[in-house]
């Protein structure tokens, strides 16, 4: 098998006991399973739970605190339990891990977003092994990414990985909820995940854990789209990482059939960014942008919505509504003198091809 770069989830469920303690069996286990992969040569990046249910006991709280104070003092004190944990583990494989913690804010900052990236890669080059989790400790409602799953998701869009695997206590989806329906049948694969789907999806998780298997599926649907297959499911020993990337895994794999990769700065236009203003095209421009990859260009436009200088995002729509973004090389005072009119009509500056008010590889569809 080929080189792969490869993202592991694992859940506070699938590292912790029912006290809320670190396994060490279910440890052990997920630490010789990265360690084969590692073995065999792929790039492995592993976002980790269990920081805030590693912790809680310490503070004296019977069950998993509720609040936000709670849990930011839980995972405090859990996260270093969980680092050092791994740091002993890996030793014994000659293996260096390395801890980043995120927040929201690292992805919709551009530059931060940008260094994220720079960072794990360079880690990868230098065969560390990255170990990921939210910041719980500083994180607020507003920029929490609601749980790893997600997490993990993002991570694997824009490291581009090959693989994302989610591994959980259950062994992947079923097309009813297998403890009210005994005759639920498993799921062995899907090519799309669609709302009803979603709509009818536990959202519950562990009581050491924030996600269920909807939050699951969401994560699977966010890295569908940016081209990363997922697999959902468990495993135990030292080669069920392998066994799952052979096509071999105890759960669901989800693989689009439309395969959609797509850059690092388009993912950030898409998924992250924050439109500041709104473009308004005709049909002429929509069909260019939509089916025959054309750059916006000032002749398409008829409306321009909303204050933004060059290099702003900008929300893009036809005549029945949203299309895409991207990012403008004019600003909105600038545009507004320019729409409508084709590029050899534009005497303001001196140009050998048309000005693109949107270039392709800045563009993102919605």
């Amino acid at each position: 098998m080929k080189k792969k770069r490869i993202v592991v989830k694992i859940g506070s469920s699938s590292l912790t006991n029912d006290d809320g303690e670190i396994d060490q069996i279910k440890f052990n286990d997920h630490v010789k399973a990265l360690a084969k992969l590692r073995e065999l040569e792929h790039e492995v990046l592993l976002v980790s739970s269990g920081a805030v249910a590693a912790g809680f006991k310490r503070l004296g709280y019977i069950t998993r605190p509720i609040t936000l104070k709670g849990k930011q003092a839980a995972a405090a004190v859990g996260q270093s339990l969980l680092i050092q944990s791994y740091i002993e583990k890996f030793s014994g494989f000659h293996i260096i891990p390395a801890q980043i913690l995120l927040t929201r804010d690292d992805f919709t900052n551009r530059d931060r977003y940008k260094n994220a990236y720079e960072t794990i890669t360079e880690l990868l080059d230098r065969k560390v092994l990255p170990i990921i989790n939210e910041n719980d400790t500083v994180s607020v409602r507003e920029l929490t990414f609601g749980d790893n799953d997600m997490l993990s998701a993002l991570v694997a869009g824009f490291i581009k990985a090959d693989q994302l695997i989610i591994l959980t206590d259950v062994n992947g989806l079923y097309d009813a909820n297998p403890n009210d329906h005994p005759d639920a049948k498993k799921i062995d694969t899907l090519t799309d995940i669609s709302d009803d789907m979603l709509a009818c999806t536990d959202e519950s998780g562990s009581k050491v854990g924030t996600g269920g298997m909807r939050s699951k599926l969401l994560a699977a649907k966010t890295a569908l789209s940016v081209g990363v297959p997922v697999f959902i499911g468990k495993g135990f020993g030292p080669n069920k990482l392998v066994e799952i990337l052979h096509g071999n895994g105890d759960g669901t794999y989800i693989e689009s059939e439309n395969y959609n990769s797509i850059s690092i700065n388009q993912q950030w236009i898409a998924m992250h960014s924050e439109a500041t203003g709104k473009i308004y095209v005709d049909k002429g421009a929509e069909n260019a942008i939509l089916y025959h990859s054309k750059n916006l260009l000032p002749a398409g436009i008829f409306k321009v919505r909303g204050e933004f200088k060059k290099g702003d995002i900008v929300e893009v729509f036809g005549l029945n509504g949203l299309i895409g973004k991207g990012e403008v090389t004019y600003s909105s005072r600038d545009l507004e003198k320019a729409i409508g009119k084709r590029s050899e009509e534009q005497t303001n500056r001196v140009r050998t091809t048309p000005v693109e008010v949107i270039h392709r590889a800045k563009w993102v569809t919605i």
